[in-house]
């Protein structure tokens, strides 16, 4: 493995500006490693080889010739293929647009070009984000690097894969109800959903759009807060972007590696915990409260108790809004055209056979719930009780927010299971998200991060992190906090010890934890 590629965005940033390598050999040197290992792990749909290092040339030269450039110029990134970019497919991972090119960029494809970032490609996820382990893509499977039979989390194991396998030191995903943070969480990589509205929409194909917002993949927290900071603030073509200038993120992520979190108070949700969880996922979360507390961080205990219905409206609201903004994928105005067998050419004919040759399963049973939801006669009994339900979990976050600056859980609820383990029980498989979901129902941010190896499997888990809406500064200083004593205790970052990624053979990871601090 090129030793370029194991590098973080930061430091590949420093070498960049110091001109000790160029941007064309960083991107080649990706290139190489996603030539190398992806038939393998299977994270990109599209890998822009012509494209990418078109712009890092041009980086280059700019370099060369003295211009000023955004400091992270000419560092590589991948984009899930949610999110549309000119000149490379966009597929939303589903067969309904197999091939499909959109005439414009998302915002944040824009940003990323104006800061002179060489997107890599376009990475894979569950058919139109719908999916927690990333079997739904019509293009089959992404594998988690640290185990290539087990699921790399969904619906973006495409961007979480590509970044643990160092196929890319930073990738773009989508989070409607954990897509980034589940992932990440179980392949060992930082995954943050900004506080809604803080990133542009704008070009990201919807699934639920109260729900879903873009964030940064990356392998270290500073690393996530260069990147939120490139493609965050205000976007007039986002009826919900705030107008908050996205800044500060960085310099609370460099405060928070000092390791001082003296005067920070921590809740730890009572309700994201206990029967259902993975012994060695609390056992590695119960250590880094311990890791807290040595830094100065009070830790309290919250109770969230609408937590406990927040699966259930999610699973209302996110289908109803799904129903009507896949309605557009109907065979007339672009993507796929299916016609019918037999019978008259009409309009609702050829909707339904595109429909039925364009869509997976998974995604076809969220459409009915949906409809079925909003219909008439159920529309109150169900979408709006869900509504209220996300009324009281909003009302429970300022409760807890009143008590402590950051809440604290799990991520998931276990380490990446193995293929087809969840696939014929659907309810199975939603639970994955049962820690994630409560920040998209009302708004605020969180963030994922590696907490050490369970010992059940020697399989990564995480630690999420969430605080208030605009406070997402919060989640920078104390994960960059944590992440400093992490890997103070470990020696290094968790996927210096992932068997796959290191030569050696799966079944020989150490059990990584931190060590008993005995409660100090």
């Amino acid at each position: 493995m090129n030793e370029l590629t194991k590098l973080s965005a930061d430091a590949l940033a420093s070498k960049l500006a110091a001109g000790e390598v160029s941007s064309v050999e960083a991107t080649q040197a990706q290139l190489d490693r996603i030539a190398e290992v992806d038939g393998d792990i299977h994270a990109f749909l599209h890998v822009n080889t012509e494209e990418a290092l078109a712009v890092a040339r041009g980086i280059d030269e700019k370099r060369a010739a003295g211009e000023e450039l955004h400091h992270l110029a000419g560092v590589p990134i991948a984009v899930k293929d949610m999110i549309v970019t000119v000149g490379q497919p966009t597929t939303a991972g589903s067969k309904i647009l197999e091939g499909w090119h959109s005439p414009y960029d998302a915002t944040v494809v824009k940003k990323l070009r104006a800061a002179g970032m060489p997107i890599l490609g376009k990475t894979n996820l569950d058919e139109f984000a719908m999916g927690s382990s990333t079997e739904h893509s019509a293009y089959g499977p992404t594998r988690n690097p640290w185990d290539l039979e087990r699921i790399p989390g969904g619906s973006g194991g495409g961007s979480a894969a590509a970044v643990a396998a160092f196929e890319a030191p930073l990738a773009l995903g989508t989070d409607t109800g954990g897509s980034i943070r589940q992932p990440g969480a179980v392949t060992g990589t930082v995954g943050v959903k900004p506080t809604y509205g803080g990133v542009s929409r704008y070009g990201a194909i919807a699934l639920a759009s109260s729900l879903d917002q873009i964030g940064p993949v990356s392998r270290t927290v500073l690393d996530a807060a260069l990147l939120h900071e490139v493609i965050g603030g205000h976007d007039p073509q986002d009826s919900t972007s705030l107008t908050d200038p996205c800044t500060g993120l960085v310099d609370a992520a460099r405060q928070g590696a000092l390791g001082d979190l003296s005067g920070v108070r921590l809740g730890v949700i009572k309700e994201l915990g206990g029967e259902g969880y993975q012994a060695g996922v609390e056992a590695r979360f119960q250590e880094s409260l311990e890791l807290f507390r040595s830094a100065g961080a009070e830790i309290v205990e919250v109770s969230c108790p609408s937590f406990s219905y927040a699966l259930a409206a999610y699973y209302l609201i996110l289908p109803s809004e799904a129903s009507s903004n896949l309605a557009k994928f109907d065979g007339v105005r672009f993507g796929l055209r299916e016609l019918p067998k037999d019978g008259p050419l009409t309009i609702e004919r050829v909707m339904g056979a595109t429909r039925a040759a364009g869509f997976g399963e998974e995604v076809k049973r969220r459409i009915i719930l949906g409809v079925y939801a909003l219909s008439a006669g159920y529309y109150d009994a169900y979408y709006g009780s869900a509504q209220k339900v996300r009324t009281l979990i909003q009302r429970d976050f300022d409760a807890a927010f009143s008590q402590a600056d950051v809440l604290v859980s799990p991520t998931a609820p276990t380490t990446a299971f193995k293929f087809g383990e969840k696939m014929a029980d659907p309810l199975a498989m939603y639970l994955n998200d049962v820690a994630t979901i409560p920040a998209n129902l009302a708004g605020v941010p969180g963030m994922s991060l590696p907490n050490g190896l369970a010992e059940e499997d020697g399989l990564p888990s995480g630690i999420q992190l969430l605080a208030p809406a605009r406070e997402d500064a919060r989640l920078y200083r104390v994960g960059a906090a944590l992440e400093a004593m992490h890997e103070a205790a470990w020696g290094g970052s968790i996927l210096d010890k992932a068997p796959l990624l290191n030569g050696a053979s799966a079944g020989n990871t150490p059990q990584l934890h931190t060590p008993d601090l005995g409660g100090k």
